[in-house]
């Protein structure tokens, strides 16, 4: 008689990891199928020139889709080749004929599909739940919001990509962060993600994989969740992911590169097994009580130094180890802060919405509710640049561009913009409040001193002219 073999409980990571294994390259590493390839001009021009340069072809041209998103301009009515950057024409157009010459999915800066990658590959159903995803560039983690095993890669990794539609990784440990609670009032997905770093440090999650979970999660909406995957590595985690539930499938049914019809079926019913199972056993697990949480924002250069919007800047004395007091002091001398003062109140230059971390329609929603009938601080800059055409388009259906202009924001062409410095130094020596995912010294301009929160904050903020808590009245 045999005896039954006892299925042992695996995590929804390992699932969609091995299903993508080609062979084993070892004890700790695997050669993977690569399901999409998402390239944009400043990277992907690299990749691209490269694999040309070197004899070779792309294995799977239709695996590729190509994106104009992060050298060209924001100015409305801009043209094909105009960047910040001296060196954007070349890219964009090195990019363009690439995509050209080898048949990819191409998005141009006019197609009505057009934006940041990691809005437009969720947007247009090119990222699915169990799919590996990469593109050249850290934040690809975004699109684990719908369920796929998505990071970031260099350009030579790209390359190889495009040869062999496989890549080497080392498998990463399994971390699972559980946010428990109902989200209290001014509370949004950016300030999950920001009170995480804040708890586990921007080297918290190194070598692993993070799976989101708990009744806060489930209650976000796909964009909220794409927010908080965006951030993954900002704590050094690579992936980031939410697996796939109702809301998930509800998003995606009928995006142009989904499934459809029959394919659709099996593909849901594949789906909704890349869960992990009752038991599962992971490296890590953290738990943020949601329902404590209150506004989040950045008081330093990098998002683990990040306090709720209520605290004071703390006190460099108090942190874990000599490393990050030192951190601690380089932060504060550079964003001319003092220990024990209050951020609420403190005066700001510009504002700030738009990235692929929220520049979504629900994030443009939240910013005009607080804006509506109101006017931003005189003398104060403020912009935004919607995350897709799409999002722009849909935004302008609603009325929210209105809200915005009346308000005295700038509304601006779809692209990655400003949340990096690529050229254009209108926040140079500006203190910025921003709805990006990075606040290190200059990186949106010279000497520029960046604050990262929600669109909530960002908005309210822009209304008082200083850093303002968006529970509160305008």
């Amino acid at each position: 008689m045999n005896t039954p073999t006892l299925q042992v409980p695996r995590t929804a990571f390992d699932k969609m990891w091995d299903e993508h294994v080609v062979c084993r390259l070892g004890e700790d590493a695997d050669l993977l199928q690569i399901d999409r390839l998402v390239l944009h001009e400043l990277s992907g021009s690299q990749a691209v020139r490269a694999l040309a340069e070197g004899g070779r072809t792309p294995m799977n041209p239709r695996q590729v889709y190509t994106v104009i998103e992060h050298l060209i301009s924001t100015r409305p009515g801009r043209g094909p080749n105009e960047s910040p950057s001296a060196s954007g024409p070349i890219m964009i157009e090195t990019t363009r004929r690439a995509s050209r010459a080898w048949g990819f999915h191409f998005i141009d800066h006019d197609d009505p599909r057009q934006g940041i990658a990691h809005v437009v590959a969720p947007e247009l159903g090119i990222a699915f739940p169990g799919a590996t995803l990469v593109c050249c560039d850290s934040h690809t983690s975004t699109v684990g919001g719908v369920g796929a095993i998505a990071f970031g890669i260099g350009a030579s990794e790209a390359e190889h990509v495009l040869a062999t539609q496989t890549l080497a990784q080392a498998r990463p440990r399994t971390m699972r962060v559980d946010f428990d609670g109902a989200l209290p009032p001014g509370v949004y997905a950016k300030d999950l993600v920001m009170a995480l770093i804040a708890r586990v440090g921007a080297q918290g999650g190194i070598g692993y994989a993070a799976e989101y979970t708990g009744s806060a999660i489930r209650s976000l909406p796909v964009e909220g969740r794409l927010t908080v995957c965006n951030m993954s590595i900002e704590f050094s985690c690579k992936y980031g992911f939410v697996p796939a539930d109702d809301l998930t499938l509800a998003y995606l049914a009928g995006r142009e590169f989904a499934p459809r019809g029959p394919q659709w079926d099996a593909a849901v019913a594949h789906w909704r097994t890349l869960r992990s199972d009752e038991g599962a056993a992971f490296d890590r697990e953290v738990h943020i009580d949601c329902g404590a949480l209150v506004p989040q924002i950045s008081w330093g250069t990098s998002p683990q130094q990040t306090v709720g919007i209520d605290q004071p800047v703390p006190q460099p004395s108090a942190a874990a180890d000599a490393e990050l007091r030192q951190l601690a002091d380089k932060a504060l001398a550079y964003m001319q802060l003092q220990p024990g003062m209050r951020l609420e109140g403190l005066p700001i230059d510009a504002a700030y919405i738009g990235s692929c971390t929220n520049a979504r329609l629900s994030d443009l929603r939240e910013a005009a509710a607080l804006l509506r009938g109101r006017k931003v601080r005189p003398g104060l800059q403020a912009l935004c640049v919607p995350g897709s055409t799409q999002v722009k388009r849909d935004a302008e259906a609603e009325g929210l561009d209105r809200v915005f202009r009346e308000a005295g924001f700038e509304w601006l062409e779809s692209a990655c913009g400003f949340c990096g410095h690529i050229g254009d130094d209108r926040f140079a020596d500006l203190r910025v409040l921003s709805t990006t995912n990075r606040n290190f010294e200059g990186r949106q301009g010279p000497r520029t001193r960046t604050h990262i929160a929600s669109p909530a904050t960002v908005a309210a903020s822009a209304v008082a002219g200083c850093i303002a808590d968006p529970r509160k009245p305008v």
